[in-house]
């Protein structure tokens, strides 16, 4: 069983590769231990055609997986070859744990220490899967309240021109009753990098609740 737990700089170096990732960082990462745990590698990649090079040689069906992905990668580079890997899970019936987890690695900043967050319940849908994205929006438009995330400094309700930062975000999901009345869904610049979306989540968890609902569909226009 593997174990989870060390001090960890600001690289993770793929083993028998002498490629480096830089993970995102984050003020709290609100999970640091995982057991019985298998990585994914997703370096940055200049040279190759989507600028993005998946190494997922070690990943092991039945343990929690660690998706180890480089902050630099933008979610259009990104989130193709994380389906591919949800996808792999799901449809998978041999050696099949519904215990087992998926994370993301990142570099919990307060306590210089490995972190984690969950996504192993999260759909993506991206704007090319015409069918499927159609049908998941349709079914959450009339439901919930749709923000649309440019950056981390131009965040909107989908039907407002009125923007805010994520500072802003994050204060009024904690005190406007206007976000405790229908889940939240999130619809994703692809140009946003994968430390922005790491940021957004890590602040999002933290102020979930019972009453402040994030749903798990994510659109990526």
């Amino acid at each position: 069983m593997k174990y989870f737990k060390f001090l960890i700089p600001l690289l993770v170096v793929a083993c028998s590769s002498d490629k480096v990732i830089l993970l995102p960082e984050v003020q709290q990462a609100h999970v640091h231990e995982v057991l019985d745990v298998s990585p994914a590698y997703l370096f940055y990649d200049s040279t190759a055609v989507n600028g993005v090079e998946l190494n997922r040689k070690n990943l092991i069906i039945s343990t929690n997986w660690l998706v180890n992905v480089d902050k630099r990668l933008t979610l259009k580079q990104l989130i193709p070859e994380i389906q591919f890997l949800q996808n792999k899970k799901r449809g998978s019936e041999l050696h099949k744990n519904e215990d087992a987890k998926n994370y993301y690695s990142c570099n919990d900043t307060r306590i210089k220490n490995l972190g984690f967050i969950e996504f192993t319940d999260v759909y993506y849908h991206l704007k090319d899967s015409v069918a499927s994205t159609k049908k998941a929006f349709n079914d959450l438009k009339t439901s919930s309240i749709n923000l649309q995330i440019e950056s981390l400094k131009l965040i909107k309700l989908a039907d407002s021109e009125q923007t805010r930062n994520l500072q802003k975000l994050v204060s009024d999901l904690q005190t406007d009753s206007l976000f405790k009345s229908k889940p939240v869904v999130l619809h994703l610049s692809e140009s946003l990098t994968f430390q922005d979306y790491i940021s957004l989540k890590s602040a999002l968890i933290s102020v979930t609740s019972e009453d402040l609902i994030v749903d798990n569909n994510e659109f990526i226009y």
